[in-house]
């Protein structure tokens, strides 16, 4: 290993030959320190800013003077040779020979002897953990959470925004920091604002409990709110569809459970009893379906923003248990006591005559569920079988079954009936109520089924999800698309998602033939420092998020009015 003293003579000599600073580095990194093994690593632009070679030489203690060295750039090469250096550079005098070596250790470097280049970085901004200054609220939310009044957003800064809704195209909002500084004048302090908030919210409570007695006065603030979408009546809905079938069959199945119910008081026939019983179990559930029709209906609130379809489905659901329990283990049980303590048959003729007129009942009600299913199919481009295992309108289904069961339960039990009526056996009029349960069992199985299925969220058909992701992909602002799931959410409702990849291109140039292009030239041509460019790049980069979240309006507004079944479309931005 080269010893210190040694590398200092070396030094030395390369100074009097005139090496550069970078050389004079390298082979001064080389060289061990006088203190220590390892060698000593530094930067070279530790080495190169001023003084620091000079400090370094000093702490090797080489026999050098100030006068004596000239920093020269990485790239710079000394023109001029001789075995002595000029010092002008350090004195500012032009002078030569060995009287330059003279020149005390005061000297300093020059200014200019040394150029370092530096980029232009832009400050990162730390914004904390919770920043909300730039934030924007509605002014009914500024009137919630701050307890400000209309006159108070009156003197703020209104902002027009790109609304969220379909049926609005711009909206007005606030900035968060103005509304909490207007807060803070009117009330004072945070604490007086939740007093405030604390309060109302309590009167609001109060309110909502006497809601029923306040009716008139509820209406009154709805009429001065105004809402998006009028209000279904509930008339209406029993007047056409599968309201009107429901309808139908309520008054039907009624008469039906009271001539039923007489002929078996009158003959004590099990089937009688078990057709009596099914026809009670099919007015209870089609009384139940129609309370479903009408309260899906309702108009969405706050508290189910995708409103009330599934109430028909919820309805459908109860109305298969209901069949299972009443109607099924009724004549089950019925049956089974029949067959233990079989009883003595009384005249059939009455009972004949009243299966007779349910069969037809029973039968102009399966017809019209049946026109009403083939009706609905065909506009959905399904198959009638298609639609019935899909339930894609749970009451017409049910009404459907039920009245498919009745109509296959009366010629079970008319057939019963006259076997036992030929024999005289009273245990096949036992075996009829026992085929009635089992009917009826099945039926009340598959609604099960079927209703669980819908409310559980299930896919909609292959091809019609093929049709909507071929409609995004052939849009020139979708580079690709993925998780895609389109949920049926029943009767005609349809939840599309999909994470969607944008061209920031296409984007780009949409926003980009919307604007005045000398003016951006120009300001272009204004840019001078970092602030400048920061200032143009926020203000532009702001309008093209705005320009894509246009873009992402569109796209849903084609998907709704392309598929009507489509109601809701979340697009998120990958």
């Amino acid at each position: 290993m080269v010893s210190p003293h040694l590398c200092s003579s070396m030094l030395h000599a390369l100074v009097v030959q005139g090496r550069g600073s970078s050389f004079l580095y390298r082979q001064y990194l080389r060289c061990p320190m006088p203190w220590s093994n390892k060698s000593y690593h530094v930067s070279q632009r530790s080495v190169k800013s001023g003084g620091s070679l000079m400090h370094l030489l000093r702490v090797n203690r080489l026999p050098l003077q100030p006068s004596q060295i000239r920093i020269y750039s990485s790239d710079e090469q000394k023109k001029t040779s001789g075995s002595q250096v000029s010092s002008d550079s350090m004195t500012g005098k032009s002078t030569a020979g060995p009287e330059t070596s003279n020149v005390g250790p005061k000297s300093t470097f020059p200014e200019n002897a040394i150029q370092v280049k530096v980029k232009a970085v832009l400050k990162k901004r730390d914004y904390g953990v919770k920043y909300t200054k730039n934030n924007f609220i509605t002014g009914v939310r500024a009137m919630n959470e701050f307890c400000l009044k209309t006159s108070d957003l009156e003197q703020l800064r209104k902002i027009r925004r790109r609304s969220p809704h379909e049926d609005t195209e711009a909206f007005t909002v606030y900035l968060r920091s103005d509304v909490e500084t207007k807060a803070l004048e009117v009330w004072g302090s945070p604490e007086a604002i939740l007093r405030e908030r604390k309060l109302r919210k309590e009167e609001e409570m109060v309110y909502k409990e006497n809601l029923s007695r306040n009716q008139k006065l509820l209406k009154e603030y709805k009429d001065f709110l105004g809402e998006t979408k009028p209000r279904s009546s509930t008339a209406s809905v029993f007047l056409k569809g599968p309201g009107k079938v429901v309808m139908v069959a309520i008054c039907i199945n009624g008469l039906n459970f009271f001539f039923k119910l007489l002929a078996w008081v009158y003959t004590g026939s099990a089937s009688m009893f078990s057709e009596a019983i099914h026809s009670l179990a099919d007015t209870c559930n089609q009384a139940l379906l129609a309370l479903g029709i009408s309260q899906s209906v309702r108009t969405p609130d706050p508290g189910h923003p995708y409103g009330f379809t599934n109430m028909r489905y919820i309805a459908s659901l109860i109305s298969g248990v209901g069949i299972f329990m009443m109607g099924a283990g009724l004549s089950w049980y019925h049956g089974i006591i029949g067959l233990m303590h079989p009883q003595p048959i009384e005249s059939f003729l009455w009972a004949y005559c009243i299966l007779a007129g349910s069969l037809v009942s029973e039968g102009a009600t399966l017809l019209v569920a049946i026109n009403e299913i083939r009706k609905s199919a065909r506009i959905k481009g399904l198959s009638f079988y298609q639609y019935v295992m899909l339930s894609c309108d749970p009451s017409t289904n049910v009404v459907l079954l039920e009245d498919a069961a009745a109509v296959l339960g009366v010629i079970m039990a008319a057939s019963c009936m006259g076997l036992t009526s030929l024999t005289g056996n009273p245990y096949y009029d036992c075996l009829g109520s026992l085929g009635v349960g089992t009917l009826l069992a099945t039926v009340s199985a598959f609604l099960i089924y079927t209703n669980t299925e819908a409310l559980i969220g299930r896919s909609i058909q292959p091809e019609q999800l093929q049709r909507l992701t071929e409609l995004l992909e052939s849009d020139p602002a979708v580079r690709a698309i993925h998780d895609v799931k389109a949920t049926d959410m029943g009767m005609n409702k349809v939840r599309f998602k999909a994470e969607v990849d944008f061209d920031g291109r296409v984007v780009t140039r949409s926003y980009l033939e919307k604007q005045d292009i000398d003016q951006m030239l120009n300001d272009i041509l204004q840019v001078k420092n970092p602030e400048d460019l920061e200032a143009f790049m926020l203000k532009h980069g702001e309008n093209i998020i705005d320009t894509l979240g246009a873009e992402v309006d569109r796209l849903e507004k084609e998907l709704k009015q392309r598929n009507p079944d489509v109601r809701h479309v979340d697009l998120e931005i990958l």
